[in-house]
């Protein structure tokens, strides 16, 4: 086993759903954490803005061209809390490294 990893998304995710499958199959036990069911506190997004910054705000979402001027103009902490669909995915998670996106980069971090 290649130990446990956090993904955080939402379950209608079609990358979402494809990096969980390649993780499973490289022999991780990946807890799959719904952002929209279980959200994250102000705390966790908190962290995740120092790691990752404005990347975290997926500007290219159906969520994101729904939302209006002043909350496009607000703080990414804003726009997550209110709005976590927002969030770029998928985000994994273990004890020593997060990644965002499932880009080559991402999976080779993984080991894939």
């Amino acid at each position: 086993m290649s130990g446990e990893v956090t993904l955080y998304g939402i379950p209608t995710c079609d990358i979402c759903k494809k990096a969980e499958k390649a993780l499973v199959a490289a022999g991780y036990a990946v807890r799959f954490r719904d952002v929209r069911a279980a959200p994250l506190d102000e705390a966790e997004w908190a962290e995740l803005l120092v790691e990752f910054g404005d990347r975290l705000v997926n500007r290219n979402s159906t969520t994101w061209r729904g939302l209006n001027d002043w909350m496009k103009a607000a703080e990414a902490d804003v726009q997550l809390i209110r709005h976590p669909t927002l969030m770029q995915r998928p985000l994994l998670r273990d004890r020593s490294r997060m990644t965002l996106g499932w880009d080559a980069k991402a999976q080779g971090l993984w080991g894939l």
